[in-house]
This record gives C-alpha cells, structure tokens and sequence, in this order.
C-alpha cells in the first residue's frame, strides 16, 4: 500500500472524549469522509486510501472505543451522538463539504450527521448497510462470554466470519488484534446502538426526506443482510444501486478497486470543492 505524501494522523479534544482523525490527500480537494463500522477502525479503509487520494481529502475517523479513539464519557454510542462527534470533528478540521460514506453499521453514523447536518452532508455513500432490521440475517456465532474476554484468534474470527467478509475469506490479522483491543463494554454497546435507531425509523425512510445524492454498494454475497434488501434505497430520490458479484459483507476489503471506482465516479458528479 502506498500512502499519500500529505498524510496525517492527529488526535481532537471533544467535550466527551479524544477523536482520532487520518487525513490523507490534498487539503484543498473536495472532502470524502470515511466512517468504519460496529468493531472495526479507520484502518479497515486502508486499501481504498490510495485509491482515492489524488482527487480528493480523504478523512476517516476512529469512532469513539475503536482504534485510538477515546471510550465516550457519557457512554453513548448511538448513531446520533456518533455523528454529532464526528460534525464536531470535522468543524475541527475547517471542513465545510463533505461527501460522506459509511460501511455497515457506519452508514447509519454517516445518516445520522447527514439528519444533524445537513448543511456539511453534500451526498451520502453507504456501503453493505442494511436498510431495516427485517434484512437482517440471524447469526449463529453464539453469545460472547464478557468474563473470558478478549476472545482468542479463533473465536475473534468465528464471530465475524457472517459478519465481516464472505465464506472463504481471510481475515486479516490485523483486524482480529483490533478487536481484542476493544473493551468489552465498547464491543457489546456498539453492537447493540443502532437498534433503536433502525426500529424508530427505516434508513429508506430517512433518507427520503433529506434530499441527499445517494450511492448504495452492495456485496451480493453478503451474509449478514439480505443482498436483495439493497433494493429498498430506491425509494430514495436520486439513489443509485450497486451489487458486487461474489463479494460479502466488506467490499472495502474484499474488493478495494470495485467499490473505489464506484465511489469515484459517485464522488465526481456530487463532491463539493475543496474548502
């Protein structure tokens, strides 16, 4: 992987804990921001990066308990307290514009700063976000015993195998140290957040009123939500649906040059300048 020479990695004092922030690319492109899903870090981006960074500031954040982002100090990890930090971060950052994508559970982050800002959300890119609970598929992982926690290799990878790649896939060491980096108390809380959220209301729902350009990416293969359920965003005024053959629940990984493409071409028609 090679990274841009205008890489930087700082942390951001907020009210209720430090943020994290990579930024890479040129700092007067148009802004793309990156937001990682439930038990994952800004790191699960890392092979879109390149791939991105000579037309556009790449920014990607460590959610609150993840990577090297701070547990909040008031414990709330719903999508809309989420997104509340990530806007405070990037009013930190001076970024007035921003297209936004989020994979899995970060598209309902990404929604979630849309809702709150919709002055800062120029579009949104969601990436194997599932539209509604009744697209999801039960796993079969078991419960996580918090008095034997971390996990070990082997269990790290039993849990996320529906949810984190399709069947056959590797997953990566680095992204199993990851997650026995976590608390306990982070995994199973950001775990649980996003339900209330989807109950109260469909990310279709949401998004038809925003008014926002709107890419939806969908690993075909996915076993953690129905693949067909990408169908439900074209409800959405201005949406786009993208399905990826033979690829799973992250195709940020499992195929980083398809979905930056993708992205790419998404970006092009609806970034705002750089600030």
């Amino acid at each position: 992987m090679t990274l841009s020479p205008n890489t930087e990695s700082t942390t951001l004092p907020l009210d209720d804990g430090d943020l994290h922030v990579h930024q890479d690319g040129p700092r007067d492109a148009p802004a793309l921001l990156l937001i990682h899903g439930t038990a994952s870090w800004a790191g699960s981006w890392d092979l879109l990066v390149p791939l991105l960074t000579e037309s556009h500031r790449v920014i990607r954040v460590d959610l609150p308990g993840h990577g090297r982002s701070a547990a909040p100090a008031d414990g709330g990890y719903a999508p809309p307290d989420q997104g509340r930090r990530v806007g405070e971060a990037l009013d930190r950052l001076g970024v007035e514009h921003a297209v936004v994508a989020g994979h899995s559970s970060g598209g309902y982050v990404a929604t979630a700063l849309a809702e709150r800002r919709p002055d800062l959300v120029t579009a949104l890119a969601l990436v194997n976000t599932g539209p509604g609970m009744a697209a999801f598929i039960p796993q079969e992982s078991g419960a996580v015993d918090p008095a034997r926690w971390p996990p070990s290799d082997e269990q790290i990878r039993l849990l996320t195998a529906t949810g984190f790649s399709r069947a056959g896939f590797e997953l990566p060491q680095r992204f199993v140290d990851h997650v026995r980096g976590m608390s306990f108390g982070t995994f199973a809380a950001t775990m649980r957040a996003p339900l209330p959220y989807l109950e109260q209301r469909s990310l279709p729902d949401r998004l038809k009123v925003l008014g926002k350009p709107l890419l939806v990416i969908f690993g075909a293969d996915d076993r953690r939500w129905r693949s067909s359920s990408a169908a439900d965003y074209l409800v959405v005024p201005d949406a786009t649906v993208e399905l990826l053959p033979g690829i799973g629940h992250t195709p940020i990984v499992e195929d980083p040059e398809a979905t930056a493409a993708l992205l790419l071409a998404f970006t092009a028609l609806h970034a705002a300048p750089g600030d």
